[in-house]
């Protein structure tokens, strides 16, 4: 028999008590109780989830009344290269953040995977991949090898979250591939973290939330896709940047005062002095209609206000 549990699903959740299912010794693993708000909300029949940890997912489904179907590198399955076994109606996916927690040999023993099925999991373990590009180019296979496993109408719930590192984020949801209809992005307040108990000096802001990314795959061949690609802009050449902020940011790099011929080697070979027969009187036209950023220390001579 089902539990009798009423979905309490909004687009931010918050879980001050974990619930019962799997094991809070698991570092990293999430609340049951969102598992069973999920199975709630869109009144599951069976749920799936192929990086299982300590099997809330399955403790969760259990709970509820409802099949499962949970698997873990540390239980003989490996989903960069393992088939998918069903044709699931909805999964659950929660992925190591990089290398925040590390699973394989610290979590449980390499070794007994190894003896019982075959092959060193710390090869195959995404916390243990040892660049972040690689690590979102593992994340992103796996996601749109789970999405094609979904049936016509299934759906994805992906767990995500932010990761800080020498002052640069790297966010999960913004790096991750996301096939199909995306239905909500839903908030999810994080507790009981080891980072709650440590002090943070300087300009630096704690992280305390999740990302539940809901996906819905709704027509079998083709839908939309949604990826992010990282590239290196110039602003000499980005439609959106005027003269001032080329001039700025090209004298920026100066500081120091520095003649006219300076200033156009730094952006008369780019797109926007190329589009405009007289670049030179507009460089020159922008430099004197903003008192309050340029200044002339000596003729012909100029410089950011800011270092005069």
């Amino acid at each position: 028999m089902a539990a009798n549990h009423s979905s309490t699903l909004t687009t931010v959740v918050s879980y001050p008590e974990r619930g019962e299912g799997g094991s809070n010794k698991y570092r990293g693993n999430c609340s049951p109780k969102l598992i069973s708000d999920l199975i709630a909300h869109f009144n599951l029949k069976e749920i799936c989830d192929y990086m299982c940890g300590s099997n809330t997912t399955g403790d969760a489904a259990a709970s509820m009344g409802i099949t499962s179907h949970t698997y873990d590198l540390h239980s003989g399955f490996d989903l960069l290269h393992c088939d998918i076994p069903e044709r699931p109606q909805f999964i659950f996916w929660h992925p190591p953040y990089w290398d925040i927690i590390k699973y394989s040999d610290v979590m449980y023993r390499a070794d007994d995977v190894q003896q019982r099925y075959g092959y060193d999991p710390r090869q195959f373990d995404l916390s243990r991949i040892p660049t972040w590009e690689e690590f979102v180019k593992a994340m992103n296979y796996c996601v749109m090898k789970q999405f094609c496993a979904l049936e016509k109408g299934g759906r994805m719930a992906v767990l995500v979250g932010d990761i800080k590192k020498k002052g640069r984020l790297l966010s999960m949801l913004f790096a991750m591939t996301k096939p199909g209809t995306i239905e909500n992005v839903i908030i999810k307040t994080q507790h009981n973290c080891v980072s709650d108990h440590r002090t943070y000096s300087g300009s630096f802001i704690p992280i305390v939330h999740e990302y539940l990314l809901l996906l819905r795959k709704d027509s079998p061949l083709q839908y939309p896709l949604l990826m992010t690609y990282q590239m290196h802009g110039d602003i000499r050449n980005m439609p959106g940047a005027t003269w001032r902020d080329i001039l700025a940011d090209a004298m920026e790099s100066f500081q120091n005062a520095v003649c006219l011929e300076q200033i156009y080697d730094q952006v008369g070979s780019y797109q926007r002095a190329q589009h405009q027969q007289y670049w030179r009187d507009k460089v020159r036209q922008t430099l004197y209609c903003y008192p309050a950023i340029f200044t002339s220390p000596r003729r012909g001579m100029w410089m950011l206000k800011k270092y005069a």
